[in-house]
């Protein structure tokens, strides 16, 4: 691909990355996206002041904030209005703490964050950048019983623009210099911090030998399952295919019972430049969305041949697998289990079945995609962890059929079953996991709005899909999974797996399945939402992302909304998901304008809430001299910071109570 080509290709872009379809059983062209964003922008700029605020009149036919005499749910705090602001809000009686803003040393000998002076060697020893998924581990507390635990946090992308000084469009993109795509590179990937209570709060811990940075610039990671060594990973770097440098666009994760973290890879399609057309893998990167100029930083091609897939047409295929490593054990090598498959990744969420097998379920999150589900053919050993190490290797993936009857069906990925057959191109079952949405193309799997978190319920083994938006469903698309066309809110379905003497059983061929709930406006009859007739003006969302339970089984929900249609920010929503306050949400944290909230994580004692803040600032016209907001810090010598907080109640207690 030439320069000059690539410049006029990002000139031209002006789309948000999951707003692509690379699905051909439905129509659609990245035209189409461009001028149905073009036309959103215009018209949000034309009537932003309108859309600040409902109007009065719908205002009053919305339900007050509730009484709480009377109100069903089990959520006794007072819930935040919506609104946009510049710092964040959250409901009365609770402490929000900045824990760790993107550049905080986590290692002992990391130098301090200098946002003018940034280098990758600095990047590496420092948290990185747009946190997402959170996991908290804990460790045996210290002598005078003050709580610890390891703090495991995804980065997910870099915004070049707010992060990096001088960078103002798409021309500045092209020309980073080498130096500034390996900061990039260097913030992107996980972090492990040691955190303590203290008697003011969180802490981190920067001398633990257990912290560690996971980085796309230098962590080695090793390939592992089904695919390992296939000839289609193999790269000019890498002959064996078995061996990977770095991670991508890690979204959301999960931990298994036996104590690693699962980070997963989403959007990888977004750093790879080229004409797939002029490739030996045309159709599947395509499939997947690769195409053109690369969509966060364009210069990556430039500076690594890595990155061009028509220099190195095979290295895509060794992103968008699920990354397993140990955080208890700084030097351990992650490894890509491609058992799980290539998807892009939302998330994995884990429940050990009834007869002792693994269950991960993963979501695909890119418009009219699927919902998956892997079982592990070997049960989980409480007794011996070593013997757990390579359960993620074997095991059936299966995509989801979402029947008109109420009913989930699971279609087996395997080859040389029904059509994934050298007929249809698949010669072994490591060209099923390499071209999984085309395997599940096949099999008649049921095209979602955005499938992102998948999570099981603690209290009732009913397993929750979270699907973000799909504004391009057309009306002869929807099914009653999907039942929206134009769905530009979003929705929450509800899967039950059969129930067992011993237990729900996670591997069963069929399971049920209803709508939770479906988001929007309650006043707008377009908008179709379904909630809990008692849910008050400030209690309905936008664009449901991530999702995490509480002990009691309640939900908890974050948001990636368009910021200018709603009028106000992102935010947490708690919800029961039974009794008379199902599907009730109340508004329990906003972030600062134009952040996107995710990876709520609650501690096990349930008295902190941990939450990323990605992309603080990420609006029309904002960049690293002039943001819209320059929050966590409120410095004019810094630029807004992406961050973890920890969200607490004054004087203890639980959360949401």
């Amino acid at each position: 691909m030439t320069v000059s080509q690539a410049e006029q290709d990002v000139a031209d872009i002006c789309y948000e990355e999951d707003d692509l379809c690379s699905n051909p059983h439905v129509e659609h062209t990245i035209g189409d996206v461009i001028s149905r964003r073009q036309l959103l922008k215009t018209l949000a700029a034309a009537g932003a002041a309108a859309m600040l605020a409902p109007s009065t009149e719908a205002v009053e036919k919305l339900a007050p904030s509730v009484n709480r005499a009377v109100n069903p749910s089990t959520l006794t705090f007072e819930e935040v209005a919506h609104g946009l602001s510049l710092d964040t809000e959250v409901a009365e009686g609770y402490e929000v703490e900045v824990l760790l803003r993107w550049g905080d040393p986590i290692l002992s000998e990391a130098a301090a964050f200098d946002p003018w002076q940034q280098t990758a060697e600095r990047q590496l020893g420092q948290f990185g950048y747009n946190c997402d998924f959170i996991a908290f581990l804990p460790l045996p507390p210290l002598s005078n019983g003050a709580p610890r635990g390891l703090l495991c946090v995804n980065h997910e992308y870099t915004n070049t623009n707010l992060m990096l000084p001088g960078i103002t469009g798409p021309q500045a993109l092209l020309q980073l210099p080498r130096e500034m795509v390996d900061v990039e590179l260097a913030a992107l990937g996980h972090t492990v911090c040691e955190i303590q209570l203290e008697k003011h709060g969180w802490a981190v811990q920067r001398e633990s030998v257990l912290n560690r940075r996971i980085s796309a610039l230098d962590t080695e990671m090793v390939v592992s399952g089904p695919a390992a060594g296939h000839p289609r990973l193999k790269t000019s770097a890498d002959p064996t295919g078995k061996r990977v440098l770095g991670t991508l666009n890690n979204c959301a994760g999960g931990v298994t019972p036996w104590g690693t973290m699962l980070i997963c890879e989403e959007n990888f399609n977004a750093y790879f430049s080229g004409a797939a057309g002029a490739t030996p893998e045309a159709r599947n990167h395509k499939r997947y969305g690769i195409d053109g100029p690369s969509r966060f930083s364009p210069a990556w091609a430039k500076h690594y041949s890595r990155f061009d897939i028509e220099q190195e047409p095979n290295e895509p295929n060794r992103f968008g697998w699920v990354v397993e490593f140990d955080p208890h054990d700084p030097q351990s090598t992650p490894i890509k289990r491609t058992a799980l498959g290539r998807v892009k990744h939302e998330g994995a969420g884990i429940v050990v079945n009834h007869d002792g097998r693994v269950v991960v379920y993963c979501g695909d999150d890119e418009r009219f995609d699927y919902v998956y589900r892997f079982v592990t053919s070997r049960a989980y050993d409480k007794s011996d962890k070593q013997a757990n190490r390579h359960l993620l290797d074997e095991g059936v993936l299966s995509a989801a059929r979402f029947d008109e009857d109420g009913t989930v069906t699971w279609l087996p990925l395997i080859f040389g079953e029904g059509p994934l057959s050298p007929e249809n191109d698949f010669h072994s079952q490591a060209d099923v996991l390499i071209e999984t949405r085309r395997a599940a193309d096949l099999v008649g799997a049921t095209p979602m709005d955005r499938p992102e978190d998948i999570e099981p319920s603690p209290t009732n083994d009913h397993v929750f899909v979270i699907l973000t938006n799909n504004d391009q469903r057309s009306e002869d698309q929807t099914n009653k999974a999907n039942p929206r066309a134009g769905n530009e809110h979003g929705h929450v379905l509800e899967m039950i797996p059969p129930a067992q003497a011993t237990g729900a059983d996670h591997a069963a061929d069929t399971f049920r399945w209803e709508v939770f709930l479906r988001a929007g406006d309650p006043l707008e009859a377009r908008d179709n939402a379904k909630y809990h007739p008692q849910t008050s003006q400030h209690g309905w969302f936008s664009s449901p992302d991530n999702c995490t339970f509480d002990a009691q089984g309640r939900l908890w929900l974050t948001t990636d909304s368009d910021q200018e249609s709603t009028g106000f920010g992102d935010g947490i929503y708690a919800c029961d998901t039974s009794g008379n306050g199902r599907a009730l949400p109340k508004l329990f944290f906003r972030g600062p304008r134009g952040s996107e909230v995710s990876g709520v994580c609650i501690s096990p004692d349930c008295e902190t809430l941990f939450v990323s803040v990605q992309h603080p600032g990420e609006e029309s016209g904002s960049d690293f001299q002039t943001p819209t907001t320059r929050w966590p810090d409120f410095s004019a010598e810094m630029p807004p910071r992406p961050a973890v907080v920890a969200i607490r109640k004054r004087g203890g207690g639980v959360v949401g109570s």
